[in-house]
């Protein structure tokens, strides 16, 4: 039986973004130099196929640095990429653990604008989502009451602050640009003292990424995002794709989590991934689909990415090899 045509939008860039490199990076890095187990306080991405993968090479996710047994106080304990509050670096000195930090240097320079603001004597406004732990992490680097969460236009318009003419704003790395300018125009509008921060705080691969959706979206009769649930960008594009005019958009960690009861009625398909998935789940769903229908795939580049960070320096002299590289890279 023929296959139904089926044209894939590949939307560019898509996936890792340099940050999420280094963060996985410096596991296998410290997995290579000092040996299993290597603890990481909470998922050091949000996608299971890599935490997995890392679980799989010696590595251990804990929530709580309580959790390292004292017989393990040797082993390298890492930070995730969405950083983490002062106090927690803090509790690691007193409980004399070696830690690796890997959180993203772009979330490490929101820290920076926010504590910028706090010393000029502002109050500060971080636009993001409560309980995410990039949010978590920025504002655990001021102290209690310094700093206000506003999630939503509605919590803009209600927000009230104890000096109007001393505040600055930060945003979460990951967010929605639109969601995220109507929110700074409605404190702008009411706060006209509101400074921002030093350079914008959504990272560069959060808006290369929402570029390419937004441009495929209004072609596709679905729009497809590789992520998991807990992931913010990934959850972002969704959006975006679905404000964007695509016919349906869905999220989905693995190919068996695609609505292929759905899939008769659709000729032209975007697909993307967020920051933390692997490049080799996207070739699964493609692989997927070319078993069900005669595929034709095209690129959708909208930004080439050339960033890169580099690993602590307490690691750099571990070279990583070809295979490395590619379990790095989700099997790129």
């Amino acid at each position: 039986m023929d296959k139904a045509p089926l044209t894939i939008r590949l939307c560019g860039p898509r996936g890792f973004c340099a940050g999420v490199d280094r963060a996985i990076q410096i596991v296998v890095l410290a997995l290579k130099k000092y040996g299993a187990p290597v603890y990481v306080r909470h998922e050091i991405v949000h996608n299971r196929f890599v935490v997995e993968a890392l679980e799989s090479q010696g590595a251990v996710f804990i929530e709580e640095l309580s959790e390292i047994p004292d017989a393990h106080r040797a082993q390298p304990v890492v930070f995730s990429a969405h950083g983490v509050p002062k106090a927690v670096p803090a509790d690691a000195r007193e409980r004399e653990l070696f830690y690796l930090d890997a959180t993203c240097p772009l979330v490490s320079k929101v820290h920076k604008q926010a504590i910028r603001h706090h010393r000029k004597g502002r109050h500060v406004v971080l636009i993001g989502h409560a309980g995410h732990p990039e949010v978590v992490g920025t504002m655990g680097q001021l102290p209690e009451g310094a700093v206000s969460l506003v999630e939503t236009v509605d919590d803009a318009q209600t927000y009230r602050p104890a000096d109007t003419e001393n505040l600055g704003f930060v945003t979460q790395t990951t967010l929605s640009l639109d969601d995220t300018a109507g929110i700074v125009d409605v404190l702008k509008s009411r706060f006209p003292a509101l400074t921002p921060p030093s350079a914008d705080s959504i990272c560069y691969a959060t808006t290369n990424r929402q570029e390419a959706v937004r441009a495929v979206a209004p072609e596709c009769d679905m729009v497809l995002i590789v992520g998991a649930p807990n992931s913010s960008n990934s959850r972002r594009l969704v959006e975006v794709a679905e404000r964007a005019g695509s016919g349906d958009a869905a999220l989905v960690q693995r190919a068996d989590e695609i609505d292929w009861s759905k899939s008769h009625a659709w000729r032209t398909l975007g697909l993307s991934a967020g920051a933390s998935a692997p490049e080799v789940v996207v070739e699964e769903i493609i692989d997927a689909f070319r078993a069900r229908f005669d595929v034709t795939l095209t690129l959708a580049e909208t930004a080439q990415e050339t960033e890169h960070f580099p690993v602590n320096r307490e690691l750099r002299e571990v070279a990583l090899t070809p295979a490395d590289m590619a379990f790095v890279n989700g099997g790129r």
